[in-house]
């Protein structure tokens, strides 16, 4: 029987560079955990609760913190740790992986940037200085963590919020004095400016608008010359052709009238159906 740790990722805030800020988040995650204790006798497998035996940390021989870099103008410059903008127009991305040891674990390039050998160790020997100073902060934090639990002092990440922040988890508790709210309520009244004017009708800053959240109906305001004309020529053009087709009801059976000249057609299909009268220029030649 083996062990089996997932570790979840969840990005608060992302301002570019996720995998590096990933990979150290990851680490110190798992240097953190402690699993709990477990003794095997034969094929018999015990557990122990915290309160029976202390947890245990894992097993980890190194930690490999990635570091990357960002080049721009085909590679010719680069730039360590990119933020968000940055890497909107960067040409291409390096992303080298190692531990203190200078033990590369991973290389990973992406973009449209032909890299050099040269350029690929002088990237290296960035990572090894940045991986140094990145696994040194890592062990005194765990150092320090693991000191506080012991002296019982504060630990964690919402211990070390400042309470006095507006950020804060937790604010202290204050008393309400709810004594005498009605008289404190119409003294607060009688201090007050009066209320400022209401208009009863909508404020048109600009043609074609109305101001909303006056005390009134929202309503919109006149329209414009233009599309006075507009609406004044659909509605023409829909009084044209309401003459033109014209939709009257019937019991007459099925007919087909032919006529000459002028006069109109009847087209007829069933009892209480809609005839349609067509003028005899709408009609196809054949027909006419």
């Amino acid at each position: 029987q083996v062990w089996q740790i997932r570790l979840d990722m969840h990005l608060l805030n992302h301002d570019g560079n996720i995998t590096d800020a990933a990979s150290i988040a990851g680490i110190v995650a798992l240097c953190h955990f402690r699993r709990p204790d477990v003794s095997v006798q034969g094929e018999e497998v015990t557990v122990y609760t915290p309160e029976e035996r202390d947890p245990v940390p894992l097993s980890i021989h190194h930690m490999p913190i990635c570091v990357s870099f960002a080049f721009f103008h085909q590679g010719t410059y680069l730039l360590v740790d990119p933020t968000e903008r940055e890497e909107r127009v960067m040409h291409g991305l390096l992303v080298i992986a190692m531990n203190k040891h200078e033990e590369i674990c991973t290389i990973q390039t992406s973009g449209v940037v032909m890299l050099l050998p040269d350029q690929i160790l002088r990237c290296s020997k960035i990572t090894a200085v940045k991986v140094a100073e990145i696994t040194e902060l890592i062990q005194k934090a765990l150092e320090n963590d693991q000191k506080a639990r012991k002296e019982g002092g504060k630990f964690g990440f919402a211990e070390s919020i400042p309470n006095q922040r507006i950020t804060a988890f937790k604010m202290e508790s204050a008393a309400v004095d709810t004594n005498d709210v009605e008289q404190q309520a119409g003294e607060i009244i009688a201090k007050a400016d009066p209320p400022s004017e209401v208009f009863t009708n909508p404020v048109l800053h600009t043609p074609g608008t109305a101001q909303i959240g006056e005390g009134v109906e929202s309503s919109w305001g006149d329209l414009e010359e233009s599309e006075k004309e507009e609406a004044a020529e659909e509605e023409g053009e829909s009084e044209a052709a309401a003459f033109e087709c014209e939709k009257v009801k019937t019991e007459d059976t099925s007919t087909l009238r032919e006529t000459n000249g002028d006069e109109p057609i009847v087209l007829s299909d069933s009892e209480e159906e809609e005839v349609v009268i067509l003028k005899p220029q709408e009609l196809p030649r054949k027909t006419r």
